[in-house]
């Protein structure tokens, strides 16, 4: 399958979600232009082959797909054990500080006022996590002019129990923090 990889084939990634055209291909490994306009470099052998520009301009990409999909089900059937989560990974606390969502109007409130009710509610979430063993929370905070980002890396940077970084950025995009709590088995 991989010798049909050719620049200018459409692919799909094995065990994640996107697809992409291929630009360019060295040494076993293809860089792939997302339709978000990412390139990103994955191994051969981890592409399957959904079709080429022509099948594109066709229309006719739904056998293409569909037959790249079964494929998918048949090498991704060897690895049904290795794909299992555990419950560590499974709890996420994702908490949104977008305003609008943590209050019905805002509309009365300062720039202070708000940043003091999103830092609070990072905190107290936070304080809940710890307290419920939670592993990992993601502070969804929106780009902006990154003021509420520096006040919650103030925050984190408190807490020695705690490690963070920016977030996935496929799946949240460049405004948000993922906070990993360090567990003490002994508590």
């Amino acid at each position: 399958m991989n010798k049909e990889i050719n620049i200018g084939t459409f692919v799909e990634v094995l065990d994640e979600d996107f697809k992409g055209k291929v630009i360019k291909i060295a040494n076993d490994e293809a860089v792939i232009l997302t339709s978000d306009g990412f390139e990103l470099a994955y191994p051969l052998k981890q592409l399957i082959l959904i079709g080429d520009d022509s099948l594109i301009k066709q229309g006719s990409t739904y056998g293409a797909i569909e037959s790249a999909k079964t494929q998918k089900i048949t090498v991704n059937h060897h690895k049904v054990n290795s794909e299992k989560k555990s419950k560590k990974d499974e709890v996420v606390l994702e908490v949104d500080l977008h305003i609008e969502k943590l209050v019905k109007s805002f509309k009365h409130m300062n720039n202070f006022d708000i940043l003091n009710i999103q830092v609070d509610t990072a905190r107290g979430q936070l304080e809940f996590a710890i307290k419920n063993r939670i592993p990992k929370i993601v502070f969804i905070h929106g780009m902006g002019e990154g003021v509420l980002k520096s006040e919650l890396d103030y925050l984190l940077g408190r807490y020695p129990e705690i490690s963070y970084q920016d977030a996935n950025y496929r799946k949240y995009g460049l405004g948000a923090t993922e906070v990993y709590i360090k567990q003490n088995p002994n508590v």
